[in-house]
């Protein structure tokens, strides 16, 4: 809890019109030899002066402790701020303005009114943000603000509290179908389940084997002492490259509270397929154009504890960056996807990118490519009329020459839309390959 910054007192604009009327005035006044128009017109130039020494006497000095609750949260959902209000003047003010500052991603700035808080009287003022983009945010300071009767001085002051609120993207739920599980390479073998009997094979002893590995009823079955040669169970290995390259998509206005936009729709889908494959014991690694995604690490198989929460604070903290490659994205991918299995998010692809990524995938292993049709975001993203046809029908053909490309190197391939949910499209990479015109997330 730290107190405001130094107040500052100012004319209202009525505050600055007036002086220059008074002086009019005085003028008429004295040219026409009009004793009460002189006087009349000092009353008016003395006003704002009396009118300042009367909010100079305002001493309602806030400070303000600051709670979001909760501080973190997924985007869609709702948070409670909680502003303690207390005193630190000498005596009660008159009604004071207070204006929370909001970034503008956040919406509208709430506003209160307070009247005669005496010293050391504690208030509590509250009001709920639903905020619809990701990101890290500051809450506050608290701008309070006092005008005279007559509305010609105001005193405003800033405080200096924050509180921070992170925003991270929603998880989708993928829904009964798996794309991925089982779905061939040798990283996409599930986690095998040991309770009671390890996963062994049998070898002959040799010295200086742990008695506790023999396995006598081989032992009984051959009459030769054989141990156990227990083997590390596999499990899902998958890697997703999220494309967060800022040439390769449309983004929307930072003042705009809502965004549609194709990255945030590759946000979400990264979060709703990493979390949701690691409930299902698959080892997810993420990375961007970048490299991996810094702080990510392993998820665990079964039960999730803090490592996906960690992976969607990254995940809302990210960026677009200004690279127009993949190139650290896709090193990073041939380090460490090995023979697993691969999602790749994609906005726009040119043919070196294309190139990259199946340089970076041979061999038989999963791959699977989820490819954004930019054009049906146009609409969503300020700034874009829905009349861009020619720009809809370029990135649509760049759309389809990746798709083949990929489809030919044998990748399965789904096509999402604006507004399409993860799971459709999940669905969809998990399903067999159609012919004809496409639809919403189809495979192609």
């Amino acid at each position: 809890m730290r107190a405001p910054g130094r107040p500052r007192t100012a004319l209202t604009r009525r505050g600055r019109w007036l002086p220059a009327g008074g002086a009019a005035l005085l003028a008429a006044g004295a040219l026409m030899g009009e004793r009460p128009v002189v006087r009349l017109a000092v009353f008016v130039l003395a006003l704002p002066l009396v009118s300042a020494v009367v909010v100079a006497r305002e001493r309602f000095r806030p400070t303000v402790e600051r709670t979001a609750a909760p501080a973190r949260v997924r985007r869609g959902e709702s948070t409670e701020v909680t502003l303690e209000l207390s005193n630190a003047g000498r005596r009660p003010g008159a009604t004071w303005l207070l204006t929370e500052h909001l970034p503008a991603a956040l919406g509208p700035e709430p506003r209160f009114a307070v009247g005669r808080a005496g010293t050391g009287r504690r208030t509590a003022l509250r009001y709920r943000l639903t905020p619809r983009r990701r990101g890290h945010f500051t809450l506050g300071p608290l701008r309070s603000r006092v005008v005279d009767p007559f509305g010609l001085v105001e005193r405003s002051s800033a405080g200096t509290g924050t509180a921070p609120l992170l925003v991270v993207p929603r998880v989708q739920p993928l829904g009964p179908t798996s794309a991925l599980d089982g779905h061939g390479g040798e990283g996409s073998r599930r986690a095998i389940a040991v309770h009671g009997e390890d996963d062994v094979s049998i070898r002959e002893y040799r010295r200086g084997d742990d008695l506790r590995k023999v396995h006598w009823r081989a032992t009984a079955r051959t009459g030769e002492l054989k141990v156990r040669l227990e083997e590390r169970p596999w499990r899902a290995r998958t890697t997703v490259l999220l494309d967060a390259r800022r040439p390769a998509h449309l983004i929307a206005g930072q003042h705009d509270p809502d965004p549609a936009d194709s990255l945030e729709w590759v946000v979400e889908a990264t979060a709703s397929i990493a979390v949701g494959l690691g409930r299902r014991g698959h080892e997810i690694r993420v990375v961007t154009e970048e490299g991996e995604l810094h702080g990510s690490g392993r998820l665990p198989a079964g039960p999730l504890g803090a490592a996906p929460e960690e992976l969607l604070d990254r995940l809302g903290a990210l960026v677009p960056s200004a690279r127009t490659d993949l190139g650290p994205g896709i090193e990073a991918l041939r380090r460490i996807g090995g023979d697993g299995q691969v999602v790749c998010l994609l906005g726009a692809l040119g043919p070196d990118d294309v190139a990259e990524v199946l340089r970076a995938r041979p061999g038989p292993a999963a791959n699977l490519a989820v490819l954004l049709d930019l054009g049906s975001f146009l609409p969503a993203v300020r700034g874009h009329r829905r009349g861009s046809s020619a720009a809809g029908t370029a990135l649509a053909d760049q759309r389809e020459e990746s798709a083949d490309l990929l489809r030919a190197a044998g990748w399965r391939v789904a096509v999402a839309r604006a507004g399409d949910p993860v799971e459709q499209v999940w669905a969809a990479l998990g399903a067999p390959a159609v012919a004809g015109p496409s639809v919403a997330g189809a495979v192609r």
